[in-house]
């Protein structure tokens, strides 16, 4: 019963949420089995630089820490606040999501190449990023808070804030997170609502990779039934082909149908018989 919940869970979790917090999931357990050596995924810019580890750039997004309270905190974030914003605001808009990813982790990398900011392992930045948009698309919701009191859906980044510090945790990659999420609010919501210009569009080559992948959906894609589309893209060019092949399937078969109905039958009199078959076939024809 549990093994079935879970699955259905599992399976109703959006895919670009459910792809970070996966791959966060993972690289931790492989951690805690001794897989790897932990500097292999920290951000080092010397690493990356002299040695031209650049994986690292992307690496250090995905390790959340050790398994413990903070662990679970970040992960259980990550499904919540991801899947809200995945089925709400970025509904049919997967690609937009994804840009929200990875334009929001490069000012976070531009910061931590500040010593004062630096992090080896970014995830926690990246988490508030998500957190803050969410903030922002739901400003007026009322969270409840462990059953003691409510906030304002505005202020749920800066209550994280508040319990990374009881917790414990470093305050600087909350106000990394914070900074890069309130950049990529402002220049895709903000300013376009201002201005009327939106400088902030998601790129071509995000939407050929959410196409490419097969999962989501984009509304405004500029790629339609390419060989290279996933089948989700694939598939609204079936289901609307379908539907009038389907029609057009129903429509013969009814012809064939009445025409052979009618054919079928042969009246006593000959000729009674022969008009009646034309008008048949008149019809059939029409």
């Amino acid at each position: 019963m549990c093994a079935i919940f879970f699955s259905r869970y599992y399976n109703s979790i959006p895919p670009v949420t459910k792809t970070y917090a996966v791959t966060c999931l993972l690289t931790t357990c492989a951690y805690e089995l001794g897989l790897y050596n932990i500097t292999n995924i920290a951000l080092i810019y010397s690493d990356v630089f002299k040695k031209i580890q650049v994986w690292k750039l992307i690496t250090s997004f995905f390790f959340l820490g050790p398994f413990s309270l903070t662990f679970a905190f970040r992960l259980l974030t990550i499904l919540y606040y991801g899947t809200q914003l995945e089925r709400g605001p970025f509904d049919k808009r997967t690609a937009d999501l994804l840009w929200m990813y990875i334009f929001g982790a490069m000012p976070i990398l531009v910061m931590a190449g500040i010593p004062y900011f630096w992090s080896p392992f970014l995830g926690p930045s990246l988490i508030f990023v998500i957190v803050y948009v969410w903030s922002r698309e739901f400003k007026n919701a009322r969270v409840n808070i462990h059953g003691l009191f409510e906030l304002k859906g505005f202020y749920i980044a800066w209550y994280m804030l508040a319990a990374d510090m009881v917790l414990g945790n470093p305050l600087k990659p909350g106000l990394v997170g914070i900074a890069a999420g309130h950049l990529y609010y402002f220049l895709s919501v903000l300013y376009p609502l201002s201005s009327g210009n939106n400088i902030l569009k998601t790129p071509r080559w995000v939407h050929k990779l959410v196409a490419f992948w097969g999962e989501g959906f984009q509304i405004n894609s500029p790629f339609r039934n390419e060989s290279s589309s996933g089948d989700v893209f694939r598939g609204r060019g079936r289901r609307l082909n379908g539907a009038r092949t389907t029609a057009a399937r129903s429509s013969a078969t009814t012809s064939e149908a009445a025409e052979t109905n009618t054919n079928s039958y042969e009246p006593p009199n000959s000729a009674g018989g022969t008009a009646f078959r034309g008008r048949g076939r008149r019809l059939g024809s029409g």
